[in-house]
């Protein structure tokens, strides 16, 4: 059986969840369950994973052979690719 309950929620919350239920085609009632269910659901801890550092050389201290940070564009492709490698290791 299902209960009537009052919430207190801010406005601007109040504004995107509905907008956010309307644009799935669902109600705002159905959108809070399923917010409740996924967080009152016991999920396994995540464990902590070892943070990869970027690779040093060994003779001097500064970055590998080859990379150059005065290259913006080589710079931020390496950026790029390291945030891309951690999304996919993400789940």
């Amino acid at each position: 059986m299902a209960e009537r309950t009052t919430v207190r929620l801010p406005e601007d919350l109040l504004y995107r969840a509905n907008r956010k239920a309307a644009a799935e085609g669902r109600t705002l009632t159905s959108l809070i369950e399923d917010g409740l269910r996924w967080i009152v659901t016991e999920k396994p801890r995540v464990t902590s994973r070892r943070r990869v550092l970027p690779r040093i050389s060994q003779a001097g201290g500064g970055a590998m052979p080859g990379i150059d940070f005065t290259d913006s564009a080589t710079f931020q492709e390496i950026v790029d690719l390291d945030y891309i490698g951690r999304l996919k290791n993400f789940n």
